[in-house]
């Protein structure tokens, strides 16, 4: 991300001091915990004792977002190795964005869905703050999939809200693991514990290669979309928009595909995808040579290509792209489409369009979808507008969509 799209989804700084250090880390409106330090979080950090961790240790704090468990870590163990990961790339590159601010060397900062992209298995320490809507089995998996993911002795420690305390504990309750701390609050519990073995190169659940993905935990099910010729079955996950039902906005942008005209892209990307319909409609009906997947959601990405492949795209015309840009670097799209993040704000908004439209090929589309309010703020925009001019735009309950072409043919 450019510098100065960052500046446009900065919301503020947030401080935290402990065990005699302070900390500012830059926050975006749209990452957790962006009015101050959560509270689960500090309170994990008070019972991390930094004697009890090797000055040379390897961390990996799985969900960073921003990064104040792992930075602090960090911050804490100038020997140790901190791995920061997350499958919101906003989160990732605000925790790189901090690690910098702080001036720490010893991190990196990468993409994850869960562990399935952490590249090494042999941490001393994984700690997390479990996401409360995560769902039982990504809960679980968080919690146990740790043993592949440890070096000998390593340990785990994680904090819950509350409503949570009983299920975790449930899971935790096995001969194999071993409790170190149980640690309650009004709001949270903390749970340091380790397994009595671990296994780096074991097998199926276990084994560091096993995709939490393709193994279906954040699976909800199947959705038929009705187009037209065949209708599709969708697979769908818990924690993404429109598993059951399309929402205005995407019923909205399906039918202003019909504003493209006769166009014929070389290559298309579509950014924002959720469970892959507008992808899935997007090759099916104009079957471009290429289709590139943009997205921050990780969960999303991976759900919109799956759904991609069962509509009969091939698989080597599919690009994945893990980031806050809306488009690929180094690429030159003939048409883009997607829909907006109305709780980014109009300046994170416009900052991407304008980083877009500077990348679209000459002669090139762009079709959005969303609120009319945040779709009319773009069409009166200054900046957009010195390389896009509107096209038709479509009204209905409230939503709208804008067809923004290339100024220069």
């Amino acid at each position: 991300m450019h510098d100065d799209t960052l500046k446009a989804y900065l919301k503020k700084t947030v401080e935290l001091s402990i065990a005699g250090q302070h900390l500012e880390f830059a926050v975006s409106q749209t990452l957790f915990s962006s009015h101050q330090i959560d509270i689960g979080s500090s309170h994990l950090l008070k019972t991390l004792q930094p004697q009890q961790i090797k000055d040379d240790a390897k961390i990996l704090d799985l969900g960073c977002g921003y990064g104040p468990l792992g930075l602090t870590l960090a911050r804490l163990k100038g020997g140790a190795q901190v791995h920061l990961v997350d499958r919101d790339a906003l989160a990732v590159e605000f925790a790189q964005a901090n690690a910098g601010r702080l001036g720490l060397a010893n991190v990196r900062t990468y993409g994850s869905l869960g562990y399935d992209d952490v590249v090494s298995h042999d941490f001393d320490l994984i700690v997390s703050n479990i996401p409360g809507k995560a769902g039982a089995p990504v809960i679980q998996a968080l919690l146990l999939d740790a043993r592949s993911r440890l070096a000998e002795g390593g340990r785990i420690a994680v904090v819950v809200v509350l409503p949570l305390e009983q299920m975790v504990n449930d899971l935790l309750t096995d001969p194999e693991i071993e409790i170190a701390l149980h640690q309650t609050t009004a709001a949270h519990a903390v749970f340091h514990y380790r397994f009595a073995t671990t296994v780096p190169g074991g097998t199926g659940a276990h084994d560091a290669a096993w995709s939490g993905f393709e193994h279906g935990i954040y699976d909800r099910g199947e959705s038929i979309f009705p187009l037209e010729g065949p209708a599709l079955p969708l697979r769908t996950a818990f924690g993404l928009p429109e598993f059951d039902t399309l929402s205005f906005e995407t019923e909205l942008l399906l039918k202003a595909f019909q504003d493209l005209g006769n166009a014929n892209p070389r290559r298309a990307v579509v950014f924002n995808p959720r469970q892959g319909h507008v992808a899935v409609a997007l090759w099916r009906y104009l079957k471009p040579d290429a289709i590139d997947l943009v997205d921050r959601d990780l969960l999303s990405l991976r759900y919109a290509r799956a759904n991609l492949i069962r509509g009969g795209c091939p698989e080597a015309s599919i690009g994945l792209y893990h980031q806050t840009s809306l488009v690929p670097a180094h690429s030159s799209p003939d048409l883009i489409v997607g829909l907006l993040r109305e709780e980014e704000g109009p300046d994170a908004i416009e900052a991407t369009l304008l980083e877009a439209s500077k990348q679209l090929a000459p002669g090139g589309q762009i079709l959005i979808a969303g609120g009319s309010t945040p779709i009319t703020r773009v069409l009166m925009s200054g900046t957009v507008e010195r390389y896009l001019r509107a096209g038709k735009r479509r009204r209905h309950k409230g939503n709208s969509t804008a067809l923004l072409q290339h100024r220069f043919p």
